[in-house]
């Protein structure tokens, strides 16, 4: 298939799908903009949820996603396979006909205080059609910035395991260090560079920019902690530890790189260097 025209000019647009877990990139599907934009996660998290069980058969796994995959058919498939879900749900006015109690309340104590308020409510609902069954919706009713700001999700999660203040800030609000890490690949790994003329040369290219990113966590994790780099982004690596002028001499018996005396990174390259030569060493030794 190959990707369809945007609106805007003669590009192509892309939607690619990425999967992380934490820092760890799970997956990452190159897809044409025509399509909706869950399309093709079912397949994923399924291939996904197979490999992770293969080798931790009790482990729980929860999947979280924006509103653009509260989908019916990713919520079944979640729930005739053990999986949990917290995904954003797009508001409409039925959505918040059910909150606009808590709407007036939130608005009359902001406007007292002067400062935002919000409180959460919790309910069963279903769609009219695309539903095959109700859900626990949990809502956030918040008054900022001298407006209402109604936000809703919906989850598999019983109460007893999640409270709706809990649910909403600490484990929904959480999805956005994903979008940090989709900026990662995008901005500092060029993963955005899909210029080429057929799909799967697109695909690609996306897949280098992510096994750039793989090495790169990689590197972080195994090289660069107790560093200042060790929590740092692909960019900040890339441009501070890796993109540095050296000079390099190679002997019979040995490569020795020198550098500036005042390369504010050496201390942290040399460190780096000699860990992952270490791990190398302990991977390659017999067990």
């Amino acid at each position: 298939m190959e990707p369809a025209p945007a609106k805007a000019g003669d590009c192509y647009c892309y939607l690619p799908l990425y999967v992380f877990c934490g820092r760890h990139l799970l997956a990452a599907k190159l897809r044409p903009a025509s399509m909706d934009a869950a399309s093709g996660a079912v397949e994923e998290v399924a291939r996904i949820v197979a490999q992770i069980r293969r080798r931790w058969p009790q482990v729980r796994i929860l999947v979280r996603a924006d509103s653009g995959f509260a989908r019916e058919e990713l919520m079944a498939w979640c729930e005739a396979n053990s999986v949990h879900f917290l995904l954003g749900l797009a508001q409409n006015e039925r959505l918040v006909a059910n909150i606009a109690a808590e709407l007036a309340r939130v608005e009359v104590r902001s406007r007292r205080t002067g400062k935002p308020v919000r409180c959460f409510k919790e309910f069963r609902w279903k769609t009219r059609r695309s539903w095959s069954r109700e859900r626990r919706v949990v809502a956030k009713a918040e008054f900022t910035s001298g407006e209402t700001n109604p936000r809703f999700v919906v989850t598999s999660l019983k109460r007893a395991e999640c409270k709706p203040k809990y649910l909403y800030e600490k484990l929904y609000c959480a999805r956005g260090e994903m979008e940090n890490r989709i900026k990662e690949c995008q901005l500092d790994l060029y993963a955005d560079r899909t210029s080429s003329a057929t799909m799967r040369a697109n695909q690609l290219r996306l897949w280098f920019a992510s096994m750039a990113y793989v090495l790169l966590c990689a590197l972080r994790r195994i090289a660069l902690q107790h560093t200042p780099f060790s929590d740092a982004s692909c960019g900040t690596i890339r441009l501070k530890l890796l993109k540095i002028g050296a000079i390099v001499r190679i002997s019979v018996r040995r490569i020795k790189i020198a550098m500036a005396s005042s390369c504010p990174a050496a201390a942290a390259w040399a460190s780096a260097a000699i860990r992952l030569n270490a791990a190398a060493s302990a991977r390659a030794s017999p067990a």
